[in-house]
């Protein structure tokens, strides 16, 4: 399997002055995976320390922050023998022993020259149990799941990506079909590690789509393992209506969905856990398309879950749609297709936003690339029809806006027609 984003880790490496590094990202995305296989490729040896269930562990960060004494503790530990210019340090499920996450100020301070990244599922809730956060002392990796790409590159089609890549239209048109029928199975498989490796060893959906019902109950698991029992059954509403929230027409998140009679104030801290955790994904409405967008957020939202592997098995997607032309392509109202477009953005570390005009128009994704700020549809069908750009490009005159869809990629004079399975490499390229 390759991650992109071992090449940050790369950059991280090469600093001059580095800071440890935090992975964040949500249970089973391959933060593990991604430590252990940077330290085998980039240094010399790896002191790996999981600090799930690991008394030893925080009777050593328990004490006091001496360096020496901690690097001691971790050598014992990993049975590894640290050397500062050839060893990376590994705190694995940091989350669980918080004060070996306040450490990472005083290594910063005290013992830059050791290289440590941490990583741990749910770490935005450690931060919210008065853990002491070494807030400037560290840099942060995103990891996500795999985007289509990797996906692609993990099933062994190395070929396609660089022709991706290179973005060659009349060759990439060519071979159209096969792109179509690779994206409709990552719809279904999506970019879980472990469902990729499954697929790509068996090409088997049922096993896949056990991996996908392991994941979502050892989600459930931690729900009630992290979080305050009173809020628990308010956490598992939300994750649970995110199919039918985004089933609806304009995809507004709506408190009614998840309770009848509710209201947003019921569920902002359910809202806020499953986000921090990285199990969800906002994106915000904008009024206007001016930097900087957050600015112009309004209070209404729509909600992504983070894999559209995991968002098929949530909706009860059979895998029979994979056989059935498009049609897998245009699922709930194109829920899927949105869903998937959300994630190739935020893998590029792009923000997502909407807008929308008092239920007249609504354009599916505002961002901001480089200088300029885009309008992006999103077209599930062959139905090119682009009302609501139109009238978005009437009102705000952007440099150009970008739509999406199974058509091949084609530039007029004020729209750029991307295909579904290039979305995320056009956004890498621009």
């Amino acid at each position: 399997m390759k991650r992109y984003a071992i090449n940050r880790l790369i950059e991280w490496k090469n600093l001059k002055k580095r800071k440890p590094l935090i992975i964040r990202g949500a249970r089973q995305v391959g933060k593990t995976w991604l430590m252990k296989e940077f330290g085998n490729a980039h240094f010399e040896n790896t002191a790996y320390v999981n600090f799930d269930n690991n008394e030893r562990m925080a009777i050593l960060f328990d004490g006091n922050y001496d360096i020496p004494r901690l690097i001691d503790g971790i050598q014992v530990e990993s049975g590894e023998k640290i050397n500062p210019q050839t060893t990376l340090i590994v705190f694995d499920e940091v989350q669980e022993v918080p004060k070996a996450l306040s450490s990472l100020k005083y290594f910063y301070e005290n013992a830059p020259e050791y290289a440590i990244i941490a990583g741990g599922s749910l770490l935005g809730v450690a931060l919210h149990k008065g853990t002491s956060f070494p807030v400037g002392k560290v840099d942060f990796c995103n990891l996500y799941p795999l985007n289509f790409c990797e996906f692609l590159e993990g099933i062994g089609e190395e070929n396609l990506v660089e022709l991706l890549r290179k973005r060659d239209w009349q060759l990439i048109s060519a071979f159209k079909s096969k792109f179509i029928d690779l994206l409709r199975k990552y719809y279904y498989v999506g970019g879980m590690p472990e469902a990729v490796d499954e697929y790509a060893e068996s090409k088997d959906y049922t096993k896949v789509r056990r991996i996908h019902e392991q994941i979502l109950f050892t989600y459930e698991q931690d729900f009630s393992k992290h979080v305050p029992v009173n809020t628990v059954p308010r956490i598992k509403s939300v994750w649970n209506s995110v199919p039918a929230q985004l089933a609806r027409e304009n995809k507004k998140f709506s408190p009614g969905i998840v309770q009848k009679g509710s209201r947003l104030y019921d569920y902002e801290l359910a809202l806020q856990w499953l986000v921090d955790c990285g199990l969800i994904y906002k994106a915000k409405q904008v009024s206007k398309p001016s930097s900087p967008l957050i600015s112009y957020e309004t209070s209404f939202f729509k909600i992504f879950i983070h894999d559209v592997g995991l968002l098929s098995t949530k909706s009860e997607l059979d895998v029979k749609t994979l056989l059935e032309g498009d049609h897998i392509f245009k699922e709930f109202k194109g829920a899927l297709t949105e869903q998937y477009v959300l994630q190739e953005m935020v893998a590029n570390e792009i923000t997502p936003f909407y807008w929308s005009s008092q239920g007249t128009a609504e354009v599916d994704f505002i961002i901001k690339h480089g200088p300029n700020i885009f309008p992006l549809e999103v077209k599930a069908e062959e139905n090119l029809q682009s009302k609501s750009l139109k009238v978005y490009c009437e009102k705000f005159d952007p440099p150009i806006a970008l739509r999406t869809s199974m058509k091949d990629y084609r530039r007029e004079s004020w729209l750029i027609n991307i295909p579904l399975y290039a979305v995320g490499t056009y956004f890498l390229e621009e």
